[in-house]
């Protein structure tokens, strides 16, 4: 079966700028908060809104496409990933930002046709940040393209490493750890509370080197395209290459660096989002 891309990214781009309106109204409302996997795991009746609204716009256009979603799929939806057209979403990456009114969120799109990443949009409403990749098209932001730094080594690299909603002990022991590993081995390091955003600054050449584990496939599908169509390295943490169901990701400018980074840190091992 043949497949209109240029359709296809088209549509979803506009859908998303839409929805986007939906969360830059809201972003400094009194929210309406429920709590998830852990105490501070929360989801809106924003999200649920804007993935809603995402599901039935694109699905009005393209009936037979499927869907992984956040909030359906907290909602007991079961992920598979089959060959047909897979939009994977997250509504809004960062939720914990968004009900504090910290402007550090997006809306993540990923495409996958035949398993394999075609598009991805990521797009911050608040502070009109779009990044956008096609496959072997380039990455973008605000339409201009992006490329990241290629910093080679861990001493002249600004990381991003995130702390996570889970309250697991071991989780939190390893968090823990490589703040105490990396710290004082890198020029810096970030924490915007956003996956997505993390790799999108990677593909800009904002960040050199990200890795979080304990996340899942909508935190990372579109990120994954926009860092590799920036000429970015993403694997699993291991090392090994990388699983988009695995709950983890490492990203940096060079293989290089992520190399580096993954003989570096202290790993988790999540449990899988299939």
């Amino acid at each position: 079966m043949a497949h209109n891309l240029d359709k296809y990214f088209e549509t979803v781009l506009k859908i998303t700028k839409e929805a986007g309106k939906i969360i830059r109204q809201r972003i400094w409302d009194v929210k309406t908060v429920q709590t998830k996997s852990s105490a501070i795991d929360f989801v809106t009746e924003v999200d649920q809104q804007v993935e809603k609204f995402i599901i039935d716009d694109i699905t009005s256009h393209f009936p037979d496409h499927k869907f992984i979603g956040e909030e359906s799929s907290a909602e007991g939806h079961k992920i598979t990933l089959t060959d047909d057209p897979t939009w994977i979403i997250d509504p809004i990456d960062g939720t914990m930002n968004f009900v504090h009114g910290y402007p550090n969120i997006c809306i993540s799109i990923g495409l996958l046709v035949n398993k394999v990443t075609e598009i991805g949009i990521i797009y911050n409403p608040v502070l009109e940040q779009l990044f956008t990749a096609r496959k072997g098209q380039g990455a973008f932001y605000n339409d201009k393209p992006i490329h990241v730094s290629g910093k080679k080594v861990i001493s002249e690299a600004l990381l991003a490493m995130e702390f996570g909603s889970s309250r697991d002990p071991e989780k939190m022991r390893v968090v823990q750890e490589n703040v105490k590993i990396l710290y004082p081995l890198a020029h810096g390091m970030r924490s915007v509370g956003s996956a997505a955003l993390n790799m999108a600054n990677v593909a800009l050449g904002g960040i050199d080197g990200y890795f979080e584990m304990g996340i899942h496939a909508w935190d990372m599908a579109a990120g994954d395209i926009i860092v590799r169509e920036a000429g970015g390295v993403v694997i699993d943490p291991t090392g090994s290459p990388f699983d988009l169901m695995s709950g983890k990701v490492l990203c940096a400018a060079s293989l290089e660096l992520a190399q580096q980074l993954s003989a570096t840190v202290k790993q988790y091992t999540p449990s899988r989002d299939n």
